[in-house]
């Protein structure tokens, strides 16, 4: 995997979920502008599950077994779209909480594939 597309990705999710986490606090529900935020984050996330499967389908495996990492991945892909779109239908300041809550999942998601796929040891 390419860990620089994991570090921007991590960095991403945290600048969304500090981002939405003060709107929440501001008690404002989720804009547009969060919306495109969440886009650019899922962007990178769609990014990094094509680059994953380029590799799996090269022959490269992850060192701690490849089911766990493609749920992972699947889940990671999954973590900021399902928020935004329960946000959709939460239009209080928990609509931003619920997008906060979910970019830091993806954060530690991240965190967890890197180790997954080898880590700093690989």
């Amino acid at each position: 995997m390419i860990d620089a597309l994991t570090l921007a990705i991590s960095v991403a999710a945290l600048l969304l979920a500090a981002w939405c986490g003060a709107d929440a606090l501001r008690d404002r529900p989720t804009k547009d502008a969060n919306f495109v935020g969440m886009a650019v984050v899922t962007l990178l996330v769609l990014a990094q599950l094509v680059v994953a499967v380029v590799e799996l389908a090269g022959g490269e495996r992850p060192q701690d077994g490849t089911v766990i990492f493609v749920a992972y991945l699947l889940g990671a892909a999954a973590a900021v779209p399902a928020t935004g779109f329960m946000s959709l239908a939460e239009r209080t300041r928990w609509g931003s909480a619920t997008v906060a809550a979910g970019a830091v999942v993806l954060a530690v998601l991240e965190v967890r594939l890197y180790d997954i796929w080898g880590g700093a040891g690989a």
